[in-house]
């Protein structure tokens, strides 16, 4: 795997590969990689003939009194990984490459839809800052896929539409979520938790496996079941952000009518903020 931090550099390497008709995957990343990383990384291998990851802490995305400072940076470890995962190429640029002129005056790529719902309405220009740096990215590698997990699913429904949006000529692949054996999805914010922490954090899957269970009975009053579902978690030791049964295509709240749905979670366990999902066809 070679190191790259410059994209003058990176699209000079990925070119000569273009040339032979080479297919160019790319999976974009903060780093402090897991399993679910490599995941990522190993479908798309399967999607591609070259593999570009890349590692970029995104100021841009994180809001007042979030954690951006704090986030883990595991640079060596993570190549490791991503070494044995068969990466082609990291993309590992600084700052003043990514956003040469500041972020003050930095052109912001906007979705005007889904994006102040569920984590857009706790995490003000959260997405603003996913979707201009997701988009600088995909202009800096220029790949043929992309490789989404899943587990963010409001992120990936926000990047789908702008790749849409935008004509960008890239199709966007979803990676199933990774899950630790107790069903806790796996995060990299997952290191937060403490010894007392972590075992309670498998109720946030469970909590969702509740919903999941009393749809599959045939119930629709789905007021009633999130309700359910934010009892459980509370009992646990949890505070609610949200717990919402959603249609899975535009995340609006589920009706009656509605069969493909998406049952969508944010918690807290002490100062770590946990998201999962399920999806559910009826």
């Amino acid at each position: 795997m070679k190191v790259i931090e410059s994209i003058s550099e990176l699209r000079s390497a990925l070119a000569t590969y273009r040339g032979q008709g080479k297919r160019v995957s790319f999976v974009p990343t903060m780093g402090n990689l897991h399993e679910g990383h490599l995941q990522l990384v190993r479908l798309a291998r399967e999607h591609s003939d070259v593999v570009v990851a890349s590692i970029f802490v995104n100021p841009l995305q994180f809001g007042l009194n979030e954690d951006w400072e704090q986030y883990p940076r595991t640079f060596e470890p993570d190549c490791e990984k991503l070494e044995s995962a068969a990466c082609d190429f990291l993309l590992y640029p600084k700052e003043t490459e990514v956003y040469p002129t500041g972020m003050a005056n930095q052109t912001r790529v906007s979705v005007p839809t889904m994006t102040d719902i569920l984590c857009g309405a706790s995490r003000p220009g959260h997405f603003e800052g996913v979707t201009t740096i997701v988009a600088k990215l995909f202009n800096m590698v220029q790949p043929d896929v992309a490789i989404f997990g899943i587990k963010d699913y409001q992120q990936l429904a926000v990047i789908r539409k702008m790749t849409t949006d935008l004509c960008l000529p890239i199709e966007i692949v979803a990676a199933p979520i990774a899950r630790d054996h107790d069903g806790l999805a796996l995060s990299s914010r997952n290191g937060y938790l403490d010894e007392y922490e972590r075992p309670v954090a498998a109720e946030v899957y469970q909590s969702l496996c509740l919903a999941k269970g009393m749809l599959d009975e045939g119930r629709r009053d789905f007021g009633a079941i999130e309700q359910a579902a934010e009892a459980h978690l509370i009992n646990s030791g949890m505070r609610i952000d949200y717990f919402s049964i959603r249609r899975n295509h535009d995340l609006e709240p589920a009706g009656l009518d509605d069969r493909n749905l998406v049952v969508l979670v944010a918690v807290y366990l002490g100062n770590t903020r946990l998201i999962d999902n399920i999806e559910i066809s009826l």
